[in-house]
């Protein structure tokens, strides 16, 4: 499913935190839920983003890397339909390296009910791909992946 986008604001070469003030401009004039695309070549964009992203509510959806140098964020304004899942337990596995988020993950959501959602932050760069994999592999659903500050992720899985 891809995103409809209400509107792209393109603040390369605004060192921070104009990438940040732009883009709660911009969220703030926006309905719940809807999305906007935020570019930018400042290096501290990612952090600023995740961190005012978990005061507010609001969601970074996705940043992609672009072939010009910039960074392509995909905010989503909180309230709407497609905020991340309530979650039954959080396992937070910052500083533990692969495969233990997801031994530890798997020990949890075994103990787990069908339809329960394990909120699941790491900080381990394998995880990603770890986690996506692990899951289409097993009896487990990938409901949400959301980026954190300091390139943490937090993952929602529902046990199916």
């Amino acid at each position: 499913m891809s995103e409809t986008i209400a509107v792209t604001i393109d603040l390369s070469g605004m060192p921070c935190p104009a990438p940040l003030l732009g883009a709660k401009k911009i969220l703030d004039d926006l309905h719940a839920g809807q999305t906007m695309c935020l570019l930018s070549d400042c290096p501290g964009t990612n952090d600023d983003l995740c961190a005012w992203c978990k005061c507010t509510g609001n969601e970074l959806v996705s940043s992609t890397n672009r072939s010009d140098g910039k960074v392509a964020y995909l905010l989503r304004k909180a309230g709407g339909a497609a905020t991340t899942p309530i979650a039954h337990v959080t396992l937070d596995m910052r500083g533990v390296s692969c495969p233990g988020p997801i031994t530890e993950a798997k020990k949890l959501l075994d103990g787990m009910k069908s339809g329960e959602v394990l909120h699941l932050v790491t900080d381990c760069t394998g995880a990603i791909d770890d986690v996506r994999a692990w899951s289409s592999a097993t009896a487990i659903e990938l409901l949400a992946s959301v980026p954190m500050a300091r390139g943490a992720q937090e993952f929602y899985l529902r046990k199916k």
